[in-house]
């Protein structure tokens, strides 16, 4: 009895222990996962592969480096040796009757007033873009230069020529005289995505043509580095790991297919050498650029007529802003201008900007590239959302001054804002100077932010004797950061000076202004 009794337990245990083995089998086969199914591929993986299933195949730079590197320039800058004074009026040395000549408290009154900047010389890159010579680079390349040679990779050597420069994007167009030039032809930017894999192409450190590779490793970065140029900077990068150095600036960032799809601009580095990230202006921002330069001898470059946050924002200035932290993403609006593109258009202060024309925009760096592309008249859609529910709108985009119209090429002395003529040169001579410019009359620009008084007569820019208006005019173009000197009729003994950037005549808060 005990023996049928233990062969039942036996068998009724096999039974069970069998009975659950394919139990488990059934189930682990119904929730079977994707990475243990062999026969499907994710969709995630679908281009790795052709349409046999087997790997494409490797990438390789051999052709985009070969189109490349033609295209792709030295620039070779030099900046004329300057005399410049000290920034302090001189003083009467009441000692200098007593003593006359081989007076010992001469140079404690007056000081050493002439100072001497050595010539120059820097070096960048640049990207030939049209078969009779047009050249864009950085501003950073060529800016302040007197001269300026290009070089080819073939060892040819030109003069070029400045079209326009632009200190808000940092980009800057040459013009060499050339024919049957080697270029490059403009990507999409657009089309630029994280991981890609791309080319940096210069000269950098002095080295001849180079070309190093990365992948695309962020978009729409701002740096803040357009700040040091420009107090409305446009700033949405490429970010690569594409190793760039000091002599790179201005040369191209290129796809594996050879376009050009950014000028290499920047670097991040706490040594001023390569340190894993480089940054490229997006040629879709290049390309409008450019083409204003050689049209029009400036950018008209539009605005929205907000202000908004940076997006460096800590957690508790976003709160003092009235940022709610809700997740919503879009660019928060701090204000809207009276004469800007968006006055009346119902968007106000507390809105977030979320498109532009249909584009998605999560950041102020991303909003800024979409409206450089466009100009002063063009008609965009703005999608936004107040209190959860998305509006769009079209708006007609204005300027800087807030109207519509299209921007005139400004000569520089234009920028200064006043009123000149030439100072009679009988009267110069009582002072000591052969010649100079008197300002008539201080109606804006950057002569408004100096302390600068009418009668002022200028005779000195960065070093240089000026002695008309015409000289005036000739000097201001080769620098956008000037120093001027002079002095005051009736003012003995005394020289001024001035320091002035042109390109800066707006001021710059913890804000942005679009």
């Amino acid at each position: 009895m005990k023996f049928k009794q233990i062969i039942l337990v036996i068998a009724i245990s096999a039974l069970t222990a069998i009975a659950s083995v394919w139990s488990y089998n059934k189930w682990q086969n119904d929730n079977s996962v994707a990475f243990l199914d062999n026969n499907k591929i994710p969709v995630n993986y679908a281009s790795f592969f052709d349409k046999d299933g087997k790997p494409g195949d490797p990438i390789d730079f051999t052709a985009a480096a070969q189109t490349a590197t033609p295209a792709v320039v030295h620039i070779r800058t030099k900046t004329k040796a300057k005399q410049i004074t000290n920034n302090l009026p001189q003083r009467k040395n009441p000692f200098g009757d007593f003593f006359g000549e081989g007076d010992p408290f001469e140079d404690f009154f007056n000081g050493p007033r002439i100072q001497i900047i050595p010539e120059q010389r820097a070096a960048g890159s640049g990207v030939l873009i049209s078969e009779d010579g047009y050249i864009v680079t950085n501003n950073h390349v060529i800016d302040g230069a007197d001269e300026m040679a290009v070089t080819l990779s073939s060892k040819q050597t030109y003069k070029a020529k400045l079209v326009g420069n632009d200190p808000s994007s940092d980009i800057a167009v040459l013009k060499i005289e050339g024919k049957n030039l080697p270029y490059l032809l403009f990507g999409n930017s657009d089309d630029v995505k994280l991981g890609q894999w791309v080319l940096a192409v210069g000269y950098p450190l002095n080295l001849d043509v180079t070309v190093t590779a990365g992948i695309v490793s962020a978009k729409a970065r701002s740096i803040n580095i357009n700040f040091r140029q420009s107090k409305i900077p446009v700033e949405s990068f490429i970010q690569t790991d594409a190793a760039v150095n000091p002599g790179n600036s201005g040369g191209a960032l290129v796809n594996t297919m050879g376009q050009l799809i950014g000028i290499n601009s920047a670097i991040a580095s706490p040594t001023g050498s390569y340190a894993g990230y480089s940054y490229a202006i997006p040629v879709n921002i290049v390309k409008k650029i450019v083409n204003d330069l050689i049209k029009f001898g400036t950018v008209q470059r539009a605005f929205l007529g907000i202000s908004y946050p940076n997006d460096q924002l800590s957690d508790e200035q976003r709160k003092a802003a009235g940022i709610k932290n809700d997740g919503q993403i879009g660019v928060f609006v701090m204000d809207v201008a009276k004469d800007g593109s968006l006055a009346g258009s119902g968007i106000r202060k507390g809105d977030y900007i979320t498109k532009i024309n249909n584009t998605l925009v999560a950041t102020g760096p991303e909003m800024v590239e979409q409206i450089a592309r466009y100009k002063p008249g063009d008609k965009i859609a703005v999608t936004y959302v107040r209190d959860g529910k998305e509006h769009t709108i079209t708006v007609t985009l204005k300027n800087k001054v807030g109207t519509y119209d299209i921007v005139k090429s400004e000569a520089t002395i234009d920028k200064l804002g006043g009123q000149f003529e030439n100072y009679d040169g009988k009267k110069a001579s009582n002072y000591g100077f052969a010649g100079g410019v008197l300002v008539k009359k201080i109606t804006g620009g950057t002569l408004k932010s100096t302390q600068m008084k009418e009668g002022f007569v200028i005779t000195n820019v960065n070093g240089q004797d000026i002695k008309t208006v015409e000289e005036l005019q000739e000097v201001l173009k080769s620098s956008s950061r000037v120093k001027l000197e002079g002095f005051y009729p009736g003012s003995e003994n005394v020289l001024y000076g001035y320091t002035l950037d042109l390109n800066n005549t707006d001021s710059q808060e913890d804000n942005n202004a679009q």
